[in-house]
């Protein structure tokens, strides 16, 4: 059982405290059926990241105003998708047993888009501290929008823990500084091993906050009856 010490804690959204994944699956779908794109291909590639990164890759030759045109197509599509969007295990207790002003929730969501999900997960009035894709100029992978998280905080992000789903924001994290704990929830083993996750874990249900030792900092405690285990470093 690993106990890690941290000051502050950035939770990404979806995959880790929402589970969004069949709402994304559904509008991600649709818009690729526009372009005659393979639907499961582009869902793969627009998961953890914003959603113009995406629309800009696959795009390449339409113009910026097309492409935020459809990033508000894509927002407004998946804000009103969120019918079967619900807390993932363990999310609100975590939420609930971390000091408000000692989070941050950074997503790769809108600011609109996000608060939707978070209020249909019943996970709204926790959050007092997010950085969205709305705050940032580079998505994740890049470490911005996690550099943002740990500043909002009012702390350097070598004293975050970020818990993450996905590769991407993984590598978000680690390029920040920070350590990762990685949630099994949506992506496999290898792949969050590959992008220098330090743990990983089933699900926020896997992660507990202990009574400090009186530093004033945070104490995660990683259950070792949730498959929990520390990643192996990469040659």
């Amino acid at each position: 059982m690993d106990t890690i010490k941290c000051q502050g804690v950035l939770i990404d959204m979806d995959g880790v405290l929402v589970d969004s994944t069949p709402a994304v699956a559904r509008v991600w779908s649709r818009w690729a059926a526009k372009y005659n794109l393979d639907g499961d291909a582009v869902v793969k590639r627009a998961h953890g990241r914003t959603s113009l990164t995406t629309i800009r890759e696959l795009l390449p030759e339409e113009s910026p105003e097309m492409h935020e045109n459809e990033n508000r197509w894509m927002e407004q599509a998946e804000i009103e998708d969120i019918a079967d969007v619900f807390a993932l295990p363990g999310a609100k207790e975590l939420l609930g047993a971390l000091p408000a002003d000692r989070f941050a929730v950074v997503t790769s969501a809108t600011h609109r888009l996000a608060e939707v999900r978070l209020r249909a997960a019943g996970l709204w009035d926790l959050v007092k501290n997010m950085v969205s894709s709305s705050d940032i100029q580079h998505g994740k992978p890049h470490p911005e929008p996690y550099l943002k998280g740990a500043a909002k905080l009012g702390l350097p992000a070598q004293d975050c823990v970020v818990i993450e789903d996905a590769s991407s924001g993984t590598r978000s994290g680690k390029a920040a500084g920070a350590r990762v704990i990685a949630v099994r929830t949506t992506t496999p083993d290898e792949e969050l091993v590959a992008a220098k996750a330090d743990w990983i874990v089933n699900d926020c249900a896997s992660i507990r906050v202990v009574p400090g030792s009186g530093d004033g900092g945070l104490d995660l405690e990683l259950r070792d009856d949730s498959g929990a285990r520390r990643a192996p470093k990469m040659a």
